[in-house]
């Protein structure tokens, strides 16, 4: 585990160990407040509501096990083999009960691909469970896993269910805001074409009630006082630490290992040292805005399944690209949805999986996983190719740009080479990617530049990120209405 034995902190295995001491010890008015037993500056919590009772739970177990485990104050820094393996249990049966049905469900929802060669619901499933960032990188995904149902519930038009299941998820993790604005603009772009004079507005109601009532079960226990509530909110979203959110954790700085277009743009600019705190919020949220706008006014004019699911990666790529205070490891939440399309569009969809693995490489050579990601990515690579021969993948209408294609009358010629570009480019970015990997791991940077490899890594995959950004929306804006879609909401 990273941090195991380097007192004071110990790394995020004693985080996540550390709620269940505070949860369990102490009353929940306290949980989020800094007091003589609850040092926020030691692993504070500032996950949601539904996080704190998850490891409450956990606690309740370990309690019954080992109490030294979540002793007040005295089990700082434990760690033991007997430990460890009850942590990794809480993992794997969450993931076992939450995330691995609500994949195997979706593929089983999967009625037909857009390919010309389908590929079986078991391939489908082996290819979003073998993606190497969430096998890597905090293999506990039951926000996303939570996520999952509320778009598997949505796609059966259960929408209260799938109301529900989102909101479980936001309470779990405050960034699946990340895909907030499409569950919002799909949902009520169905109230719309419903009509808001009949069972559309009926339908608005039961969402908002549900919503409502949803949040109000998960935060019944700090709605005592207006203090409770703005306490909790103020650890879920800390701004103060400015824009670039793991700048005090890391070395070296998240500026020189996240691929989003700050950290990127800081190697050139510091943006830091000439804007201030206030104006970088401001900034980031104004560009945020804009990138998502034409995507979710899209999708709430013409709401369609497909349009949907290509708006939960377009808004959480937007949202990793510009918003304010990004972590490395939240390109997952850009990737889940790309596993949800793997069918539809496999050679992008495997080829963004790749980039995004490959854009955390600083992260997973700082927790020691170099042998694990040259081992997983390989593989996922190879269990793509079997199951969606994704070179075959690559014209216009595998790619869903045949409506954007026409719109380029005169270029359209010129478009009929596009599959041959876009394969010699692929090959290209993948023996870019190997070289890098390669090089960060095993070849020491020159002195000067003492963090060529991680910058290098950063801004190679925000480059990627800007034209697979470009890519989604483009797919998005130029789709013509999904007519299976669209009768089934009427």
């Amino acid at each position: 585990f990273l941090g195991a034995g380097k007192p004071p902190m110990y790394g995020d295995y004693e985080a996540q160990r550390h709620w269940q001491e505070v949860t369990y010890n102490l009353p929940i008015r306290q949980w989020y407040f800094n007091t003589s037993d609850n040092n926020l500056l030691y692993w504070g919590l500032d996950y949601p509501p539904l996080t704190a009772y998850h490891s409450f739970l956990c606690a309740y177990i370990a309690k019954l096990i080992n109490p030294d485990w979540i002793a007040l104050h005295t089990s700082r820094g434990y760690e033991s083999q007997p430990h460890k393996l009850f942590m990794r249990t809480t993992v794997f049966v969450a993931d076992l009960l939450v995330y691995v049905p609500a994949v195997i469900l979706y593929c089983f929802s999967l009625k037909e691909t857009s390919t010309k060669k389908k590929a079986s619901i078991w391939d489908v499933a082996l290819c979003i469970l073998l993606y190497p960032g969430l096998i890597l990188i905090d293999h506990g995904h039951f926000h996303l896993g939570l996520a999952l149902w509320a778009v598997l519930f949505v796609s059966y038009d259960w929408d209260l269910l799938g109301s529900v299941a989102f909101c479980l998820a936001l309470n779990y993790k405050q960034m699946e805001l990340y895909h907030s604005l499409p569950f919002f603009c799909y949902l009520l772009g169905k109230c719309f074409k419903k009509g808001l004079k009949g069972k559309g507005l009926v339908l608005l109601t039961k969402i908002a009630g549900t919503v409502v009532l949803s949040f109000a079960v998960c935060w019944l226990p700090f709605c005592t006082d207006m203090e409770q509530i703005m306490q909790v909110l103020r650890r879920l979203f800390p701004i103060d630490r400015g824009l670039f959110e793991a700048c005090m954790f890391s070395s070296p700085p998240p500026c020189c290992k996240l691929a989003n277009i700050w950290c990127s743009l800081s190697v050139l600019i510091k943006i830091k040292n000439i804007v201030a705190p206030q104006t970088q919020l401001k900034l980031s949220f104004a560009v945020t805005f804009l990138s998502l706008l034409p995507t979710c006014v899209k999708l709430t004019v013409q709401p369609s399944l497909r349009g949907f699911k290509f708006a939960l990666v377009s808004c959480a790529l937007s949202f990793f690209l510009f918003s304010f205070q990004v972590h490395e490891k939240s390109i997952l939440l850009v990737s889940v949805p790309v596993c949800l399309i793997i069918n539809e569009i496999p050679f992008m969809a495997t080829w963004f999986l790749l980039v995004s693995t490959f854009s955390m490489l600083p992260l997973l050579l700082k927790d020691g996983l170099l042998l694990a990601y040259a081992v997983t990515t390989p593989a996922f690579l190879s269990a793509c190719v079997a199951s969606f021969a994704i070179f075959e993948k690559t014209s216009a209408e595998d790619l869903h740009l045949k409506p954007f294609s026409l719109s380029l009358k005169g270029y359209v010629s010129w478009f009929k080479s596009f599959p041959k570009i876009l394969r010699i480019l692929f090959l290209l970015s993948v023996t870019l990617m190997g070289v890098l990997s390669v090089l960060s791991a095993a070849v020491h940077p020159p002195q000067r530049l003492p963090d060529l490899f991680p910058v290098s890594v950063s801004v190679i995959s925000c480059l990627h990120f800007l034209l697979f950004w470009v890519y989604f929306n483009v797919v998005i804006l130029w789709d013509s209405k999904n007519s299976r879609s669209q009768k089934k909401i009427s």
